[in-house]
């Protein structure tokens, strides 16, 4: 693609890297092919081909309106055409900019901006979210039907915690929102990490991964949340800790990224740089010590008949991470039987904030999803991600959790 940009922007880091980018978009087409959104609406402007366009025309100088920053808006940044595209358009990295850019030039209205910096600071505070989420289990009994089902629900019983340590440790990142939604999750993790020999824990002041403000025009607020982050888990990096495990696929795909997001601080990018390189989906390390694992199940004679299983495959796991298929491998290896499921490249309209703020959307994208999920009877839904975990629970009779409970529960 040829491009031409404008003077404000050319010459800036951002400049350079959206025209090297832009350049490398051949219009085939491919993409529309995996994009929810332009799936839904059939508009071109809705899918990623259309957007590389308006986001090419802003920088090239043409006046930014509402509805390029609509068009924007609808982008779920699920990034399954960076998966498809033949010619490796970083697609995300580019809505980022344009995104920024257009935000800058166009004012949203008044009660909007103030829904986006209310979930910036309700999300993002793991004490503030605790006490809504505990308001909300008072009144989810006498709510009506359909705020019932976004209600989080009871919790689960606690499971008792590993009192061994071990010579291997490892941090773990607990999250916004998941220690409230979804304790058991990083509860199973240290289990079964204590049978891989490892001991996992979380440094303490440690916080939000900085991905729902990078998300939500707030991309400066973003930064300090990794640089806090940095700072938090830096004196555990020099003490020779294997890796930061994450468990919500979400938030590793932002902390995988903190050395390219802060790789023009001089204060940050050497130490941002070493916390992405020990980033490490929960995934990448039971798929590694696996063997461990098949080793703590029981005699095929006594194990009870196989669970069928729905798997969500995550956005952020499959399109972020790249690592699809390795946690539907281990499952099947451990016994599970995984249910065929449909068009599993198609995000569920989680998709962090996104269902909050774009509700039609998500809401036909997530109705699909639940179909496919539910086509072939599983007993269960399984995921990676405490967003999608929550948004399917809402539309489900059937239990969904973490794929590490199930894991825990497999191998306790």
């Amino acid at each position: 693609m040829q491009t031409d940009l404008a003077d404000f922007v050319k010459d800036t880091p951002e400049g350079r890297e959206a025209d090297a980018i832009l350049r490398k978009c051949v219009h085939c087409g491919f993409c529309t092919a995996t994009c929810p959104t332009y799936q839904l609406l059939g508009d071109e402007l809705d899918g990623p081909r259309g957007r590389i366009y308006l986001i090419k025309q802003v920088l090239e100088g043409r006046p930014a309106t509402a509805v390029t920053q609509l068009h924007l808006d609808r982008c779920l940044t699920c990034r399954a055409c960076e998966t498809t595209c033949p010619s490796g358009v970083e697609f995300g990295r580019l809505l980022d900019i344009g995104r920024r850019i257009v935000d800058e030039h166009v004012e949203r209205p008044g009660p909007v901006t103030v829904k986006r910096k209310l979930l910036r600071t309700v999300v993002t505070q793991p004490a503030l979210f605790r006490a809504l989420a505990a308001a909300g289990r008072l009144i989810r009994p006498f709510a009506p039907p359909l705020l019932r089902r976004k209600l989080p629900g009871l919790l689960p019983r606690s499971t008792p915690m590993p009192a061994r340590s071990h010579d291997r440790r490892m941090l773990v990142l607990e999250g916004c929102v998941q220690p409230s939604l979804s304790p058991a999750t990083n509860t199973a993790a240290t289990r079964v990490f204590d049978r891989l020999g490892i001991s996992l824990e979380a440094a303490p002041r440690a916080g939000c991964c900085g991905a729902v403000s990078h998300h939500l025009d707030a991309q400066r607020e973003g930064l300090d949340f990794m640089r806090r982050n940095v700072d938090a888990w830096w004196p555990y990096v020099k003490r020779g800790y294997e890796a930061i495990v994450v468990t919500a696929s979400g938030c590793g795909t932002m902390v995988k990224d903190y050395g390219y997001h802060l790789e023009r601080d001089p204060l940050y990018a050497e130490k941002a740089a070493r916390v992405s390189a020990l980033a490490k989906d929960i995934s990448e390390i039971v798929v590694a010590e696996k063997g461990k694992l098949l080793a703590c199940l029981p005699p095929p004679s006594s194990r009870l008949t196989a669970r069928r299983v729905a798997y969500h495959p995550p956005c952020t796991l499959q399109h972020g991470q790249k690592l699809g298929g390795q946690v539907e491998s281990l499952l099947r290896e451990l016994g599970v039987e995984l249910v065929p499921v449909r068009d599993t490249h198609l995000c569920c309209g989680s998709a962090g904030t996104y269902s909050i703020l774009q509700p039609e959307l998500a809401g036909r994208l997530l109705a699909n999803k639940i179909a496919a999920l539910d086509e072939n009877n599983p007993q269960e839904i399984v995921t990676a991600n405490i967003g999608c975990q929550t948004h399917l629970q809402g539309a489900t009779s059937l239990r969904v959790r973490h794929w590490v409970e199930l894991v825990d529960e497999l191998t306790g």
